[in-house]
């Protein structure tokens, strides 16, 4: 059984803002410029950039491994230079902030958290297809004496802040009458708490996929809650606001390439297994484990899931974790730059 080990590639965030007891704070480096300039939509679609920052995390990038975008935007004329591997949504968006990435996918939660800090740079492209939320869960090993959620009252349970697992996190207590501040909230990357978790260093762990399935494998768990019922979408492609303005024709082809990719995995999870496992250095029966609990495909932005995006910016701002109440309309794409940029087999 092979164990990797993804050792942080950010050091902790520069921040300026706290956020409420749990000590979150906004991001850092906003872009500087004016806002109507930035939003200001093409009329025709078209590009002008040469490169394509494409963002991509350390827990696996189907898209980076079948190397399907770099044939299509060198017929172009455009490059594609991957940045990261990012632990987590948060650290994707502050490189995106600060112009070092135009496009990636991250969870519900870190384009709320940055538009909660005042960044104006990130835009929703488009969302992935719900799932069952039985890739991430919340868990124990299996001789602990915690039974259920309830009894993490006082306990520290560690997940990176801002990233979609929080919203799962506070969710589940909420479920059970419990409130973030009545436990103890550790912030640690998956890796990391994946590791500590290992190691018995600590008792609860916040997992997600490919390191939850991996885990699985590798020592007696118990799971206490998965996110069904909880996770509302596979998260979203985001881009930033200036480069996708003035930059649509490359945005639509990022997106269609991510779909058909995602159209492919959808039907070969064993195949898929064997891509990512050389990727990730993981057995390929745990990847298609992986694989077979998670979607992949892209999905416009309807009123509806919109609407449930809302949802989740408002549950935040009233359990006072974010500071302020915010619209996430307020950082959609004009809706000429948002029909330039999605390709037709989206629906």
């Amino acid at each position: 059984m092979k164990i990797p080990f993804f050792p942080q590639r950010c050091t902790v965030l520069k921040r300026i803002v706290q956020y409420s007891v749990l000590g979150l704070f906004a991001l850092s480096t906003p872009i500087v410029g004016s806002f109507l300039q930035t939003t200001q939509a093409q009329s025709k679609p078209g590009f002008s950039a040469k490169v394509i920052n494409v963002g991509y995390f350390a827990f696996g990038d189907l898209i980076k491994a079948k190397k399907v975008l770099e044939p299509r935007f060198q017929a172009l004329g455009v490059k594609v230079n991957w940045v990261g591997p990012f632990p987590a949504g948060p650290q994707l968006i502050e490189s995106l902030n600060a112009g070092r990435v135009d496009v990636g996918s991250v969870g519900e939660s870190p384009p709320i958290f940055a538009q909660a800090a005042g960044v104006t740079e990130v835009a929703y492209l488009a969302t992935g297809k719900p799932n069952k939320g039985e890739s991430s869960a919340i868990v124990v090993r299996a001789d602990s004496p915690i039974k259920k959620v309830a009894d993490l009252k006082g306990r520290k349970i560690p997940f990176q802040r801002g990233s979609g697992l929080h919203y799962f996190v506070v969710r589940a207590l909420k479920e059970v009458g419990l409130k973030i501040t009545d436990v103890q909230a550790v912030n640690l990357t998956l890796a990391e708490s994946r590791d500590a978790f290992i190691q018995n260093k600590i008792d609860v762990w916040v997992a997600f996929d490919p390191f939850f399935a991996l885990v699985q494998k590798t020592i007696p768990i118990r799971i206490l809650r998965n996110a069904a019922g909880i996770s509302t979408s596979s998260g979203f492609y985001i881009g930033r606001r200036a480069f996708v303005n003035q930059n649509p024709e490359l945005v639509r082809v990022y997106l269609e390439e991510a779909d058909k990719v995602g159209e492919w995995a959808e039907k070969n999870p064993s195949e898929v297994a064997k891509v990512l496992s050389t990727q990730l250095k993981i057995d390929t029966p745990i990847l298609e484990t992986v694989a077979r609990r998670r979607t992949y495909r892209l999905k416009r932005l309807s009123p509806a899931i919109l609407a449930e995006q809302q949802k989740v910016a408002d549950f935040y701002f009233e359990e006072k974790i974010i500071p302020r109440k915010v619209n996430i309309k307020d950082i959609l794409l004009t809706p000429q730059v948002s029909e330039a940029i999605i390709p037709k087999r989206i629906n």
